[in-house]
């Protein structure tokens, strides 16, 4: 039987992106964000909140996009999957990291949002695409008449 391994987080960015070119052309951008989560103790009926710090890694294009607009305190949604990797440390001890190895990202800050000034991006934005229902070829002909007798 094959497993699932997606992650779905919406958190606000610690830092402001980093971005690593290699030769071959390709990219790799990395940040971390936080979760939170409150609640309220059930016994002392203290309101409590718990912070989760999660690493993000973006490849090649996606990468690029979130190192242009999203800057440190920028609320982003990422879809991904878990990615864990070995390494060795400077004393040759084999060390683990578990970050997100994102797939899809959606920025949430609005435009005119309080992260405005931060996020500005270095090239004018593209026009935004216009949406469309499933069939774009069923819409409705513009010269419908109303003579209908209901």
């Amino acid at each position: 039987m094959r497993g699932v391994n997606k992650v779905i987080l919406v958190g606000v960015l610690g830092k402001d992106p980093e971005t690593k070119t290699f030769a071959n052309g390709g990219s790799l951008t990395q940040f971390s964000i936080a979760t939170s989560e409150a609640w309220t103790d059930k016994t002392t009926g203290e309101r409590k909140e718990q912070t989760e710090w999660h690493n993000i890694v973006l490849q090649n294009k996606l990468g690029e996009i979130a190192q242009q607009y999203l800057r440190k305190g920028s609320k982003v949604y990422i879809e991904g999957s878990l990615n864990t990797r070995k390494w060795t440390d400077q004393n040759g001890q084999e060390r683990y990291t578990t970050q997100i190895k994102g797939q899809q990202m959606q920025m949430l800050d609005s435009a005119n949002g309080n992260n405005q000034q931060q996020a500005q991006p270095q090239q004018p934005p593209q026009q935004p695409k216009p949406t469309y229902a499933k069939n774009p070829q069923a819409q409705p002909p513009a010269d419908l008449d109303d003579d209908l007798p209901f």
